[in-house]
């Protein structure tokens, strides 16, 4: 595994501050049923990394003091840690709106059989990964089996009533360029989605998130083993938009890995990038119990520029 934070620690992007928190984004580990090209967390089956209980308890108590309005859970597959469903219960009896971010085929694993209902059951938003609308495509990025799997999970949770508009059950998409150009645009694409995947399997949704790929971790070092990372990095400098940082995602969120260390994003987990807090090395979620976060300065490097360019990227889509 090529290192990519070298290549992009020197930095002219834009400072940039926090506004009111309103997202903890949870990454309750680096598990995984599936090994992605594009996967920004290196995730895969051999990943050992896992939340505890513990540090599950310190992300309640957070949840509860900062009463903080969206908790976007995510892995990995975050439905493998074994406390996955505790800490949806937990974050829905304290009032927060809980995200799965589900890569589909988790529902085919053994033991997770009943994860839709599960879901459905407890109100819970799904932000599902399907990288495109053909099977060709996704199967080469994330292996063979897998476009047949998601349909599947997809069908199971439109008879729950998700995508369909019943019970409030939001089913939203998330499609990733094959490789180092920027995602079309999210509005066409999305009418794209909706025709083909209606036509040919009866699957609908609610909304298709379009995001850029990050050159970082596993999808930065295959750029590196192929000599196109300082080309892809000039791709995203070339087409940043100063008015996207209005709506960056990193200024009303704050990620929290495994361990219960804290990020601006998901992005600066991956690269060992903490928050930056007085005058700490590291801070935990639990030292943040009675802090506030507004203006405090976010720490960038060149992989923002990811978030930034042509339509904008986050976990929520496109930003223009």
């Amino acid at each position: 595994m090529h290192a990519t934070l070298p290549r992009i620690a020197a930095t002219d992007f834009p400072a940039i501050r926090r506004t009111k928190l309103e997202t903890l984004q949870v990454n309750v580990g680096y598990r995984c049923n599936q090994t992605c090209v594009h996967c920004h967390v290196n995730a895969g089956p051999t990943r050992t990394e896992q939340m505890s209980r513990e540090t599950l308890e310190e992300v309640l108590a957070f949840i509860e003091s900062s009463r903080v309005r969206n908790v976007d859970v995510t892995g990995g597959a975050p439905e493998l840690n074994a406390h996955f469903r505790e800490l949806v219960v937990g974050a829905r009896a304290l009032g927060a709106h809980v995200i799965d971010r589900c890569n589909l085929t988790v529902m085919e694993q053994p033991g997770q059989e009943d994860l839709a209902g599960f879901l459905a059951d407890h109100h819970v938003e799904v932000i599902a990964s399907l990288p495109c609308y053909l099977e060709d495509n996704v199967e080469r990025q994330r292996g063979k089996g897998v476009f047949g799997s998601s349909i599947r999970a997809l069908t199971a949770l439109n008879a729950l009533g998700y995508g369909r508009g019943e019970r409030g059950l939001a089913l939203n998409l998330v499609y990733n360029p094959q490789g180092p150009v920027l995602p079309p645009a999210q509005a066409q694409l999305e009418v794209d989605y909706r025709r083909h995947l209606r036509e040919r399997y009866g699957v609908v949704f609610d909304h298709l998130y379009v995001l850029a790929n990050m050159p970082i971790q596993r999808f930065g070092s295959t750029l590196i083993s192929k000599g196109l990372f300082e080309e892809y990095l000039a791709l995203l400098k070339n087409a940043y938009r100063r008015e996207n940082l209005e709506n960056l995602m990193c200024r009303s969120l704050v990620s929290v890995d495994w361990r219960g260390y804290v990020y601006d994003c998901d992005f600066n987990q991956m690269l060992d990038l903490p928050l930056a807090w007085q005058d700490r090395s590291r801070t935990r979620l639990s030292d943040l119990l009675d802090a506030d976060l507004t203006h405090n300065r976010i720490v960038v490097k060149d992989h923002c520029y990811g978030c930034t360019a042509g339509q904008g990227s986050s976990c929520g889509g496109a930003l223009a």
